[in-house]
């Protein structure tokens, strides 16, 4: 996983930074060791601010996206991205959580530490 601060917004279609906020593109590496493709719109995050809290709202920015959607094939790895904005008085450093939608309330979900770089 890595998270970059996003700046190739697509002026075409009105996208700008948020003011007082950290616009950013998180990238998650994904790999599918199961025998059954996989749905990857099961898979959504949660993008939290480490430091002094704050909770990261999605967006989707159309320059390079590669969203958490269609299917995974076995034995396949995949980089899929998500974008979201943060409040700048959250800092840097993120929490992220992928949540898998499944009925195995037992399942636990994987959480990722970082910064956010640039």
């Amino acid at each position: 996983m890595d998270a970059k601060v996003f700046t190739d917004f697509d002026k075409d279609l009105l996208e700008s930074p948020e003011p007082g906020s950290t616009d950013f593109r998180v990238t998650l590496k994904l790999e599918n060791g199961s025998k059954e493709p996989v749905a990857l719109d099961d898979l959504s995050l949660i993008v939290e601010g480490a430091t002094n809290g704050g909770e990261a709202a999605f967006t989707m920015y159309e320059n390079g996206s590669q969203p958490l959607e269609g299917r995974l094939a076995p034995g396949v790895t995949a980089a899929k991205n998500a974008d979201h904005v943060l409040e700048t008085k959250y800092g840097k450093k993120i929490v992220v959580t992928v949540q898998r939608n499944s009925e195995n309330f037992d399942l636990d979900f994987p959480e990722f530490t970082g910064e956010i770089i640039g």
